[in-house]
């Protein structure tokens, strides 16, 4: 145990249970990367750019990938669950960039998993023929299945990480049945009704701005749905061999998730008429109008909504996971309070940063049930994206300059044009030309949600001015051994 460790604080002789094989690993991230992202987006992205919906969906792959190179160099580099905080704060070793690195992350998983309760509430109910009980559905019903949900992933990630990993295991298996049933549909229509294969290639654009801006914008869409790769670098403590079996794990994962995006996306313009796609709206109307169209005597009012529920279910599941670690590594090295990195002695799991994120959880679904006029879905899913392409654009940076750092063995690296090319495509999906003007609000919504981070930053300072871990900032796990 380090001398900086006071008696008092021997929680943290606990360190986190190493549980995560290579099999688990990649069952995480898969379930992470499909999760309610494709439910969202595939309608709107084929409705941007026609039968090629297949093409943004590729181009949102490549950069994840180029990106995900970076951060494998790091995460075998530097095995602690802070992710891109850490590396931010070892590259340019600024307290204040750090911090909003780290609550841009966090905030973005919790807003993330919020918005995925809720939706799994719509869907449970839609699926309960919307009632409870005999009783018609209400806001305040809605409502207290989704905050209930939260409640039960708290109880589950309490648990225990492998429980959790477990858990998800079960839902990523029925996501992916899920979407085999919509692709297996869609390829079945199209054998039995004839294929034409120039719908694939189709361009339409209502908006008459020409094929590259058209598929910029719905890239920027669909690199939400490509997210969820990066959540796994906060669970390193919790894998073994994390330098073994990171980089082949993530880009295997990376690659089955474009690979079944890509296949949706066909089976969508294969069985819908293009013209008609755009005018389906809602998070899953698009699937489910596949399945209808496809296989008209498919019990889809009875089954595929429930099915919904646990691909939702997963994307939650594992965005709360991510954020408790993240906040248990930001609190282990001093970025938050000492008290938010506590471990639970027998289970060897962050409770304090369960309860954390969980408390801001149901605050956020409750102010968002009770303010929003409509659909907020679309808006948080493009904040989200451009939240985490800034982050991603930042880890990219960080790759190169992290270079510098001879002492600390590299187990993988990445082709130095890789973390450039990241770090500019990252950039140019974040600016106005990669969104219609009506998704401009997002910049306001990211805005907002940085102010709030600068807000508690300086808290967060001046609560801890007089503590002496603070006075070091930021410091580094290679030196922390308790």
């Amino acid at each position: 145990m380090s001398t900086e460790v006071q008696p008092d604080q021997g929680h943290e002789q606990h360190e986190l249970k190493r549980v995560m094989g290579p099999k688990l690993l990649l069952l995480f991230i898969v379930g992470d990367i499909l999760g309610a992202g494709v439910y969202a987006v595939t309608g709107d992205i084929a409705g941007e750019v026609g039968g090629i919906a297949w093409l943004p969906f590729l181009v949102a792959f490549t950069v994840a990938t180029l990106t995900a190179f970076s951060y494998l160099e790091l995460v075998t580099k530097y095995p602690h669950a802070a992710g891109a905080a850490l590396y931010t704060h070892k590259a340019f070793g600024i307290h204040f960039v750090t911090f909003l690195v780290a609550f841009t992350v966090v905030c973005s998983g919790i807003t993330s998993a919020s918005t995925s309760s809720n939706l799994l509430a719509a869907n449970l109910l839609a699926g309960l023929d919307g009632t409870i009980g005999g009783v018609p559905t209400s806001t305040g019903a809605t409502l207290v299945v989704a905050l209930g949900f939260m409640i039960v992933l708290a109880l589950i990630n309490l648990r225990g990480v492998g429980e959790s990993v477990k858990f998800n295991v079960v839902l990523t298996l029925v996501e992916i049945s899920a979407l085999a049933i919509v692709i297996g549909i869609g390829f079945y229509a199209m054998s039995t009704n004839g294929v034409d294969l120039g719908q694939v290639v189709a361009f339409e654009d209502a908006n008459d701005r020409g094929m590259f801006v058209a598929v910029t914008v719905a890239t920027a869409i669909a690199f939400f749905s490509m997210v969820g790769f990066e959540d796994s670098v906060n669970m390193v403590e919790e894998c073994h061999e994390p330098e073994r079996i990171f980089p082949r794990t993530m880009l295997t994962g990376l690659g089955i998730a474009v690979v079944i995006y890509m296949l949706v996306a066909v089976s969508v313009v294969m069985v819908l008429p293009l013209g008609e796609i755009e005018s389906f709206d809602g998070e899953t109307g698009i699937l489910l109008e596949v399945v209808k169209a496809g296989a008209p005597n498919f019990p889809v009012d009875t089954i595929f909504p429930f099915l919904t529920v646990f691909a939702v279910a997963n994307t939650a599941l594992i965005n709360m996971l991510m954020a408790s670690r993240l906040i248990y590594g930001m609190a282990k090295q001093d970025v938050l309070p000492r008290s938010l990195s506590r471990v639970l002695p027998g289970r060897r799991t962050p409770w304090a940063g369960i309860v954390f994120t969980t408390l801001l959880a149901l605050g956020l679904i409750t102010v968002v049930t009770y303010q929003a006029e409509s659909s907020i879905v679309g808006a948080l899913a493009g904040t989200t994206g451009l939240l985490l392409l800034v982050v991603f654009s930042i880890v990219n940076v960080a790759c190169l300059v992290l270079r510098r750092d001879t002492q600390t063995p590299t187990r993988f690296r990445a082709p130095t044009v890789f973390p450039v090319l990241g770090a500019v495509a990252c950039l140019f999906f974040t600016g106005p030309w990669a969104r219609d003007p009506e998704d401009w609000i997002q910049y306001k919504i990211a805005g907002g949600l940085l102010a709030v981070g600068i807000l508690l930053w300086a808290l967060t300072w001046a609560t801890n001015r007089g503590v002496r871990a603070q006075k070091t900032g930021f410091r580094d796990p290679d030196h922390i051994d308790g």
